[in-house]
């Protein structure tokens, strides 16, 4: 609300219920009540350092406040609705009539595999098939995969990095042989600099040579996939962004990246003798949903906001300026441990690529991070759609985030730093250029190391990995797909240590009664399990002496109790332990002059403490 001076006035808060609507003073006031209990600010700090304390900063650099207020939106201005220039709210006006389109992803499986699978999916909700041509699935397999297939009703898109021309000159063979036209969003998925990029990805992985230098242009695979796009009214390329997302860019990194390789395309395109209108109606973009909601919301938002820009700065007119967009949920946020933990997240990022306007969503099988996903696992993933789309009716409502100022605020800053990251990659020369010089690479190296360390301090809490791990879970074998790229999860170290758990456990030296230790212990059981390492307790304890003879000599103790009883008892119960052969002393909490010095334990299980680094220790002790 702004006065007749164009001034923002405070914003009122009408709460639930009865009331006084709160100024923002009143909120600064009680929250900083709540932060001086926690010790998180001081007497002397004043109320307006809410703002400071409680805001978070992404791996983009931007900073998120708790709360979002028409404040902080006031300079963004009006955005369109969506349907217009430039679709940040969405490329459509309305929405159809069955929602998004649910596509489901099929690969590594052979001919007759994918079409059983296809048609299993199909007939339970899919709308549309993304299938990747590799592996056991040849190209000259095509017709058989996709029998019984009807292709003038479900769209098609396909996925072939080694051989894009072959696999997309077969498929509208098999169209001209079926005597049918394709679905609307067919596309023959040619993505010639993703596909190099992922393949060396994949060579390093598997330290193998370099490409040959006779790699074919980029330019030519376009030309000659446009041409039979054009000829049977499909789309022809695919940019896809979660190549980078897969190696664990930043959101920015991501909408930089896909700008860049766009761009790259648009001029092969209209350089081969396309108008600019009709080159970006070739084009689909293909994005990573996480389990991080609003970030998701607001990429797929500035996703279509920043390639209208580069439309309007082609000189393309407003109608071909709209972005069309398949999200699928992120391979890397999964685990392989507690996988069915992923179903939880990738309804999440399901729901956030739903709401964020997405044109196809694929959500990937809970299990798929093993190998070829189970049936379950493939039932799972298309029933989330079809339970968002018609139980929850998410899909009713155009861009049900727009005018949320938290979600404003994060589009516009993400759409700068996108532009700031296409900007470098255009400075090198292009994305060729970037990737060829490991300008690129070098970056997203750099956002991976900074999320590795939030990971490690369990900043970036994993479900079922690095908090909460059920050490007992059997871990889950599927057979392997041989078309799957290597992605860098974000739990990949956690993931390292459970799969070599050690045998010699850690002893708890938990002091006093159950109410007094449990908490520590509980904390200390987790923390030693999410690195593969079992624990044995005491048990409830009634002196140093009873703690000593539950001791049954591992190399390694954790002193689990209160702040009291250490202070009461830990230096003779250390000293104790130590004598009875303890190499390795770590206390549960954080040692001080009120618990037990910091030179009389050798480490400290606590909040906020690298969590990998002391399990790698921990296991070194132990062994």
């Amino acid at each position: 609300m702004t006065s007749g001076t164009g001034a923002v006035e405070p914003q009122l808060v009408a709460l639930a219920g009865e009331g006084t609507p709160a100024s923002r003073a009143d909120w600064e006031h009680a929250a900083a009540a709540v932060l001086r209990r926690a010790r998180r600010l001081t007497d002397d700090d004043p109320d307006t350092d809410v703002w400071r304390v409680l805001a978070t900063t992404t791996l983009d650099g931007i900073a998120v406040p708790p709360l979002g207020t028409g404040q902080d939106a006031a300079e963004l201005g009006a955005v369109a609705a969506p349907g217009q220039f430039p679709y940040t709210r969405g490329r459509l006006a309305t929405r159809p009539a069955h929602g998004w389109d649910i596509r489901c992803h099929l690969g590594g499986l052979s001919a007759e595999g994918t079409r059983e699978a296809a048609l299993i999916d199909l007939e339970g909700g899919v709308t549309s098939l993304w299938l990747t041509v590799g592996g056991p699935l040849e190209t000259s397999g095509l017709s058989t995969a996709l029998e019984g297939v009807l292709l003038d009703l479900a769209p098609v898109v396909l996925d072939s990095p080694t051989d894009p021309v072959g696999t997309a000159t077969a498929f509208t063979d098999l169209l001209a042989e079926r005597a049918t036209t394709a679905a609307p969003s067919t596309n023959l998925g040619a993505d010639p600099i993703g596909a190099r990029l992922r393949d060396s990805a994949l060579r390093e992985h598997r330290t193998e040579p370099a490409a040959p230098a006779d790699a074919a242009d980029p330019a030519d695979i376009l030309a000659a996939v446009s041409g039979l796009a054009r000829e049977h009214d499909t789309l022809a390329v695919v940019v896809d962004a979660t190549v980078v997302h897969d190696l664990g860019a930043s959101d920015g990194q991501e909408l930089g990246y896909s700008l860049a390789v766009g761009v790259t395309y648009l001029r092969a395109l209209t350089a081969a003798g396309l108008p600019v209108d009709q080159a970006l109606a070739l084009m689909e973009f293909r994005y990573a949903a996480t389990d991080e909601q609003f970030a998701t919301i607001a990429k797929l938002r500035a996703a279509r906001r920043l390639w209208a820009r580069v439309a309007e700065l082609s000189q393309a007119s407003p109608e071909a300026a709209a972005q069309r967009q398949h999200a699928v949920t992120s391979r890397v946020m999964t685990s392989t441990r507690d996988p069915y933990v992923n179903m939880l997240r990738t309804t999440v990022a399901a729901f956030a690529a739903g709401v964020g306007g997405a044109d196809a969503v694929t959500v990937l099988p809970f299990d798929a991070g093993l190998g070829q996903p189970s049936s379950l696992g493939r039932r799972n993933a298309r029933n989330t759609s079809s339970l968002l789309v018609w139980e929850s009716h998410v899909a009713a409502v155009l861009d049900p985030a727009g005018g949320s100022f938290a979600v404003e605020r994060l589009t516009d800053a993400l759409a700068r730093a996108a532009w700031a990251e296409f900007g470098r990659i255009e400075s090198s020369g292009g994305a060729q250029a970037a990737i060829d010089d490991g300008s690129l690479v070098a970056r997203v190296a750099e956002v991976s190391s900074r999320r590795d360390d939030d990971v490690a301090h369990r900043r970036r809490p994993i479900t079922g990995l690095s908090e909460f791990p059920n050490p007992g879970e059997p871990r889950l074998e599927r057979p392997p797909d041989p078309t799957a790229a290597p992605v860098r999860r974000y739990g990949w170290a956690f993931e390292q240590l459970r799969d070599d758990p050690v045998d010699t456990p850690v002893f708890l030296a938990t002091l006093g009664t159950v109410a007094a230790h449990t908490a520590r212990a509980t904390f200390a059981t987790n923390l030693f399990a999410a690195g593969g390492i079992p624990v044995v307790s005491s048990g409830p304890t009634d002196g140093v002496e009873s703690v000593l003879a539950a001791y049954d000599g591992q190399p390694v103790v954790c002193l689990c109790g209160t702040d009291a009883a250490y202070a009461q008892s830990g230096v003779e119960t250390v000293e104790g332990l130590r004598a009875a052969g303890a190499r390795w002393v770590v206390l549960a909490g954080r040692p001080g002059p009120r618990t037990v010095a910091a030179e009389l334990v050798d480490d400290q299980a606590a909040v906020g403490v690298d969590a990998l680094t002391l399990l790698r220790t921990t296991r070194e002790k132990l062994a």
